[in-house]
C-alpha cells in the first residue's frame, strides 16, 4: 500500500516530507519490532516516548516515520498533531476498514462489561446461530477459539487486526468492552458501533483520569460514534451520558422511565428471576448469576439483542441456558447445602456492589474473603475492609497479588478500615490456607464470597506470576475432607 493512501485520511496533517509514492509493508510502533518497509508510529506513551526511538526504528528498515515532533530534515516523515489518533485512522485503512463488514457492538461502564458482553455473545449465537467475536478483559474469542489478552481494549492497530482476522473468520458480530482508557487514547477511532451498551459509573480509574467528569467524559465519547445507544435508566449518570449522543436509544432497568423494564424480581442463592416489561408485553426471564446486579447486566444484553431484530422472548429463551461468566459470581459445587462464589470484585464499588446483592439471598452469614493488589492504588485498602465489616457477617483478609509489596503490610492497611468494627475477621496471608479456614468455617445456608481473583487463575508475588486457581483449591480441599471423613 502506498503511503498516500494509508494517511489520505488524516485529518491534522502538519508536514509531509516522505515521498508519497512510498510502498509501506505495515505498521508499527515498537522500534523492536519494526520491519522492513513498515510506517513506525512514534506515541508518548506512559514510560517512554516512541519519538526517543524513531533512529532505532530506521536501522530496521522503517521506510517513514508518523509523529508529532518537527523531525530531522533528512528523515522521511509525515507530521500530525495526534500520533495515537493517526495510528487508529492508519490501521483501519490498512486492514480495507474490517468493522464495516461487522455488526460491531462496544460496551462502556465501570462494571458489568464483562458479564454483559459474554452474556450477548450467547444469546446472538443461540438465537442467529452467528459466529461471535468476543474482545474484553477475560480474553478473545472468535467463535470457540481462545486467545489472551494484554488490556480490555487492544491498541488500535491489534484491535484492527483482529477485526480483519474475524471477519476473514466468517464472524458476522463482534461484541467488545470499550474501556475509557481506550477512549481517552483513541484506541477505538476510525470506525463506528452499531451499537453501543452502557452499564453504569462509579469511581476507578482516576490516577488516570483525574476525577469522575474526566473519567465520565471518556466513556461518553462512545455514544458520539455509534448508531443506537442503549442506557442503564437507574445509573445517576446516564443523563451526562446521553447529552451529546447522536443517536437512538432505549433505557432499560427497573425505574418507571426504563423502556425495557425489570418487574417482580426474585433473588436466589444461584439465580436470579424476573419479568422483562416491553411496550406492555411481560416475559419470564431467568439468569443463573446471582445477585441485584444480574438483573441489569441481563436487561442490557436483551435491550442490545433488540438492536439486531432478537425478540425479548427469545433473548430471555436465550438467557436461561447461560451458564454464567467464568469469575462473575461464579457459582462452584460444595459438599454441603452452603454456596461458594467467586468474583473479580477488586475495587471499592465492585465489592459493596457484590455484597449488597448477596445480602437477600443469604440465609445466615454471609462470609466475605478478600484482599488487596500490590503497587497498587493504597487508599481503597482500608475503604474495602470498612466496606466488607459493614456488610458481610465474618470477613478474612488474605492476599491477592501481592507483587513487589509485602503482603503483611497490605494487610495491615486493609484491616484499619476494621478496627472500629464490631464485624469478627481474620488474617490469613496464605490464599490457599484462608480458603481452606473459610470452607470449615461454613454451616449450612452461608454463602462464601471469594472476592478478588475472579476469573484469574494466578497469583503475583514479586516479579513472578505463578498458578493458582480457587476452582482448583476449593474442590481438592473438599476431596480431601471427604478423604478423611471416609478413614
Amino acid at each position: 500500500m502506498k503511503l498516500k493512501e494509508l494517511i489520505g485520511a488524516l485529518p491534522d496533517l502538519i508536514r509531509l516530507t516522505a515521498d508519497p509514492e512510498t510502498e509501506i509493508g505495515g505498521i508499527s510502533y515498537d522500534s523492536r519490532k519494526t520491519l522492513p518497509g513498515d510506517l513506525f508510529v512514534a506515541i508518548r506513551g506512559f514510560e517512554t516516548d516512541g519519538h526517543r526511538y524513531i533512529s532505532k526504528a530506521l536501522e530496521n528498515g522503517a521506510a517513514a516515520i508518523l509523529c508529532e515532533d518537527k523531525p530531522a530534515e533528512s528523515i522521511p516523515a509525515v507530521q500530525v498533531k495526534n500520533s495515537r489518533q493517526a495510528l487508529a485512522l492508519c490501521s483501519c485503512v490498512f486492514f480495507g476498514h474490517p468493522a464495516e463488514k461487522l455488526r460491531m457492538i462496544g460496551i462502556t461502564g465501570t462494571s458489568g462489561k464483562t458479564s454483559v458482553s459474554m452474556l450477548l455473545k450467547h444469546v446472538l449465537e443461540t438465537c442467529l446461530g452467528a459466529k461471535v467475536g468476543l474482545i474484553g478483559t477475560v480474553g478473545i474469542q472468535i467463535g470457540d477459539e481462545e486467545l489472551p489478552a494484554d488490556h480490555t481494549t487492544p491498541e488500535s492497530y491489534e484491535l484492527q487486526k483482529l477485526l480483519y482476522h474475524m471477519a476473514e473468520q466468517g464472524c458476522s458480530h463482534v461484541v467488545m468492552e470499550v474501556s475509557s482508557h481506550a477512549l481517552e487514547l483513541d484506541r477505538v477511532a476510525g470506525f463506528r458501533f452499531d451499537t453501543a451498551v452502557y452499564t453504569n459509573l462509579s469511581e476507578d480509574h482516576l490516577d488516570f483520569h483525574g476525577d469522575m467528569e474526566h473519567y465520565a467524559a471518556a466513556k461518553r465519547k462512545l455514544f458520539s460514534q455509534c448508531t443506537c445507544a442503549c442506557f442503564n435508566a437507574d445509573d445517576a449518570w446516564t443523563p451526562f451520558m446521553r447529552e451529546n449522543a447522536d443517536c437512538d436509544s432505549l433505557l432499560y432497568g427497573c425505574s418507571e422511565e426504563a423502556e425495557l423494564r425489570a418487574e417482580n424480581t426474585r433473588f436466589l442463592p444461584d439465580r436470579v428471576c424476573f419479568d422483562t416489561v416491553l411496550a406492555g408485553e411481560r416475559t419470564e426471564t431467568e439468569l443463573k448469576i446471582p445477585g441485584t446486579f444480574s438483573v441489569h447486566n441481563a436487561l442490557a444484553v436483551v435491550a442490545a439483542a433488540l438492536q439486531e431484530g432478537i425478540t425479548a422472548e427469545e433473548s430471555a429463551a436465550a438467557l436461561r441456558t447461560a451458564q454464567g461468566v467464568k469469575g462473575r459470581l461464579e457459582s462452584i459445587p460444595t459438599d454441603g447445602n452452603y454456596h461458594i462464589l467467586i468474583d473479580y470484585s477488586h475495587k471499592p464499588d465492585a465489592l459493596e456492589k457484590v455484597l449488597r446483592s448477596l445480602r437477600p439471598t443469604t440465609e445466615r452469614r454471609l462470609i466475605c474473603l478478600f484482599g488487596c493488589g500490590g503497587d497498587r492504588d493504597r487508599l481503597k485498602r482500608p475503604l474495602m475492609g470498612r466496606i466488607a465489616a459493614e456488610l458481610a457477617d465474618f470477613v478474612i483478609l488474605t492476599s491477592d497479588n501481592p507483587r513487589t509489596e509485602n503482603p503483611e503490610a497490605i494487610l495491615d492497611e486493609i484491616e484499619a478500615g476494621l478496627r472500629e468494627s464490631e464485624t469478627p475477621w481474620l488474617r490469613i496471608c496464605d490464599r490457599e490456607e484462608a480458603i481452606h479456614r473459610a470452607i470449615d468455617l461454613a454451616g449450612d445456608g452461608d454463602v462464601i464470597l471469594l472476592a478478588g481473583k475472579g476469573h484469574e487463575d494466578y497469583q503475583v508475588v514479586g516479579h513472578r506470576k505463578r498458578h493458582m486457581d480457587e476452582r482448583e483449591i476449593v474442590a481438592e480441599y473438599l476431596r480431601k475432607r471427604e478423604a478423611e471423613r471416609a478413614l
